[in-house]
């Protein structure tokens, strides 16, 4: 038997989808995906969305907006919680922010909002939140810690698409939300990745970064730049420095596909998380995520404590010969990754809890299909080293 990772969410609805994309001859971005882009915002609860490349390539579109839209300057301090994967915290520091790395809650494996209240100092401009493996973040606690404040929050929701907080989806609470829709998430484009908001001005610049910065994309009415009248200047007219972020009309045209099953895929993954969680909590020295509001449930953690505590190379040693995948949670403490040293970056207290986790910590998969078995398997393959 095999316990992987994630399952494939395709049937032939995508693979036809893609058959009239070829046939039409017209690959790079354009109807299709403006079709996904309508409704993903429609089904998500935003005003705006823009489909990118990936995930990373969000994260990257949005911290290039906040910048080049003069949200945010060049060194100004973004807090970050220490457990997430990479591209939460390149782009930020690529587009010249200062990292201010704060700890999680070990139990929900969020940002720990007392800590959050603790790191803020005078040069504390954002808070990039990030829902860790379908987790919403506790967004009225983070919105009274910040009252009164110069500061706004976003949403790194790359691995929590249609997790909710008080009946609202996450990533829509925060100035921007990222998604990704890489082939192990909760809905699959190949690769794929969209960014969210409300903001208009914003929504604008990041039409233009998305494309080389240029005015081509832009609406006639557009809040950022006037066009001129001279069609031919303006399809090589260049206003902010840019990347080529655009996805396929591939992409495009499976996500429309997806889209019609997200509801299904996360009803599913919460009944597999419910069934987990009922195998394992009578299981002595592991704990499992907690939840907060409703997750959509990415991944089902494991965190060994007590009597287990220092021995995961023995359950992962057996996991692997058992033909289960198995990954640690997200990077761990990101900030006993080397990659730190090329950082500008501060850490706010001890990193404990994020520590625990990376010598602690693994994740197995979650399915859009009800994997009740795959999780036998995995409860049968550890108990014997209990």
């Amino acid at each position: 038997m095999e316990y992987k990772l994630c399952d494939d969410t395709w049937d032939d609805n995508e693979r036809q989808a893609i058959i009239q994309v070829m046939d039409s001859n017209r690959f790079s971005m354009g109807e299709k995906v403006a079709e996904f882009e309508k409704r993903f915002a429609e089904k998500i609860g935003s005003k705006y969305a823009l489909m990118v490349s990936s995930g990373s390539a969000a994260n990257l579109l949005a911290a290039a907006g906040l910048v080049y839209s003069g949200k945010l300057k060049k060194g100004d301090e973004v807090i970050v919680p220490a457990v997430s994967w990479s591209t939460t915290y390149f782009p930020l520091y690529q587009m010249g922010l200062k990292l201010r790395f704060v700890d999680i809650d070990n139990r929900t494996l969020n940002i720990d909002t007392k800590k959050l209240k603790e790191s803020i100092t005078e040069n504390t401009r954002m808070i990039c939140l990030v829902n860790l493996l379908g987790n919403p973040n506790d967004f009225n606690t983070v919105r009274e810690i910040i009252k009164g404040k110069d500061i706004f929050f976003i949403e790194d929701n790359c691995e929590s698409l249609g997790a909710e907080y008080e009946n609202k989806k996450a990533g829509t609470f925060g100035l921007i939300g990222t998604y990704s829709t890489f082939f192990s998430h909760h809905l699959c484009t190949m690769e794929g990745g969209v960014v969210v908001t409300d903001d208009e001005e914003l929504y604008h610049y990041m039409l233009c970064i998305r494309a080389h910065g240029w005015t081509r994309n832009l609406p006639e009415n557009s809040t950022i730049y006037t066009k001129s009248e001279n069609d031919f200047y303006e399809s090589f007219n260049f206003i902010v420095p840019g990347f080529n972020l655009r996805p396929l009309e591939m992409e495009g045209a499976a996500g429309t596909q997806q889209l019609l099953k997200m509801d299904r895929i996360i009803a599913q993954r919460r009944e597999n998380a419910a069934y987990f969680k009922s195998r394992m909590k009578d299981i002595s020295g592991m704990r499992t995520q907690q939840e907060i509001g409703s997750s959509s449930w990415f991944g089902f953690s494991v965190i060994l404590q007590n009597e287990l505590a220092g021995k995961r190379n023995m359950f992962i040693k057996a996991m692997r010969e058992a033909n289960i995948e198995v990954r640690p949670i997200v990077a761990g403490n990101f900030t006993r990754n080397k990659v730190i040293e090329y950082m500008d970056h501060s850490v706010s207290g001890e990193l404990s809890a994020a520590d625990e986790i990376h010598d602690n910590g693994f994740f197995i998969g979650n399915h859009s299909k009800n994997n009740f078995k795959e999780i036998d398997y995995f409860i049968d393959t550890i108990k014997p080293l209990l």
